[in-house]
């Protein structure tokens, strides 16, 4: 900041409609901070943006100064890049807008929204967009990434359902994105994450959802994990597109439809969501009910905007999380024999191992249609090392990184860019797969110096 200089700071502040926070100023500390506890860094400067306009000032100002950028959305991401240390944090969480057209079924969305945002804004004429799981993750870094959930059978991955972006670029120009402009771009932006430009404004393709939909838990006991896995992985290959069955093993939370002598007992959840007609749903869920001895079930028709917000008690920020992630197209014995190992064994009460199910529409993209390469993945796991302390952090992310390396010989081709953490720079090639050669010349076009580095970066040489 001294290099600065308080004059050009000040220059700054006056060219920008949001606020520009400094080490020691209201709101520093708390916007610096992000959903993971692990990342704590201190940037000099944080341009609170309140609309395009001033995205491009922030971005003329630390490329005119040379400062390290990054670039939060909802702080949501497993590896922290959205704070650095001693550069310029740029923060859209102020740009939170969603219009909704019912016509059209389509939706603009401001970079700063979450997906209870979009959720509700949309559900609010029927209507939805795939997204995540946890309504307080940022639609933004979800979008950039790929993005998968509830929905995803049905209407394919999040980046599938983009139509078009408005893009702040690296030298500071404002560009539309889209098929027919900058289509480009556009194929890199659906999945390359934030290494060609700044969103600034997403527009969605929205589908007839709920607003009610079939949707719960049904929990089984650990010791029939065995039965109850590789019956939802031989289920889940022929199941209908409407029907999506996750599956999650930790200890069980102290859910009030499960006996008290199961609370903090390793179990395993199948949590469903149907997303036509319930009454269909009802049929086609029962023969889950028969894959075990279950401790108890909640599954009812209830608003979809509601299931959407159903684990944000299990994520909620503050904790320290470490991650490791795999695709696969096909859940074998093995793979299921290595997921009950280490679940049995779990580090941290918090932790836990879950397989969201994709495949259905997801599939039906050619690998080459934009960024996002992995179609022959209808599974995606993730290792959810999470817990409390700075004591517990060994122990908790080797758990972790064994059972990576365990089931890697199971898994398919490709990584899901999103639940990469910042220690994984080694397989961002292999997680784009075909893709990365062209990413690699779209990044030197139109960010040639790296001047968005703080992302899972791809290096334009």
């Amino acid at each position: 900041m001294e290099e600065l200089g308080r004059a050009k700071i000040d220059e700054f502040k006056a060219h920008i409609g949001g606020d520009v926070l400094l080490a020691g100023d209201v709101g520093y500390d708390e916007t610096r901070q992000i959903w993971n506890a692990m990342i704590d860094r201190t940037p000099a400067l944080i341009a609170r943006c309140a609309s395009p306009e001033d995205v491009v000032q922030a971005v003329n100002f630390a490329r005119k100064h040379n400062l390290l950028i990054s670039i939060r959305g909802a702080g949501h991401n497993i590896a922290g890049n959205a704070v650095c240390d001693d550069g310029l944090m740029i923060d859209l969480s102020l740009m939170k807008s969603v219009q909704v057209d019912p016509n059209t079924r389509r939706a603009t969305v401001a970079p700063g929204c979450t997906l209870a945002d979009v959720d509700a804004a949309a559900q609010a004429h029927g209507l939805a967009t795939p997204l995540g799981i946890n309504s307080t993750t940022g639609v933004a870094g979800l979008t950039l990434g790929g993005g998968f959930g509830w929905l995803s059978r049905k209407y394919g991955m999040t980046v599938d359902n983009l139509l078009s972006a408005d893009v702040v670029t690296a030298d500071g120009s404002q560009v539309h994105a889209s098929a027919t402009e900058n289509a480009d771009l556009f194929w890199g932006l659906r999945g390359g994450g934030g290494n060609f430009g700044i969103v600034t404004s997403f527009e969605f393709q929205l589908h007839r959802v709920g607003p009610d939909v079939l949707s719960g838990l049904i929990v089984f006991p650990f010791d029939e994990a065995k039965s109850v896995l590789t019956q939802f992985a031989r289920f889940t290959e022929t199941m209908p597109d409407d029907l999506n069955v996750w599956m999650v093993t930790r200890k069980a939370p102290p859910l009030p439809f499960l006996p008290e002598d199961v609370h903090g007992k390793e179990i395993v959840a199948l949590a469903l969501c149907y997303a036509g007609d319930p009454t269909e749903g009802e049929k086609l869920i029962e023969p889950l009910r028969g894959f075990g001895n279950a401790h108890g079930e909640h599954v009812a028709v209830q608003p979809y905007s509601a299931w959407q917000q159903a684990f944000d008690p299990l994520l909620t920020p503050g904790a320290r999380n470490y991650w490791k992630s795999h695709n696969f197209s096909r859940l074998t014995d093995s793979a299921i024999d290595v997921i009950i190992e280490y679940a049995g064994k779990l580090p941290s009460p918090h932790g836990e191992i879950f397989i969201g199910t994709i495949g259905g529409q997801t599939t039906r993209v050619a690998p080459d249609a934009m960024a996002y390469s992995s179609r022959d993945a209808n599974y995606v796991m993730n290792v959810h090392s999470r817990w409390e302390s700075a004591a517990e952090d060994e122990r908790c992310i080797a758990w972790a990184r064994e059972f990576f390396a365990k089931s890697q010989p199971f898994a398919s081709g490709g990584a899901y860019i999103n639940f990469l953490t910042q220690d994984e720079s080694d397989r961002i090639a292999f997680a784009y797969g075909a893709t990365y050669k062209q990413l690699v010349k779209l990044k030197k076009k139109y960010d040639p110096t790296n001047f968005f580095r703080m992302n899972q970066n791809i290096k334009p040489v």
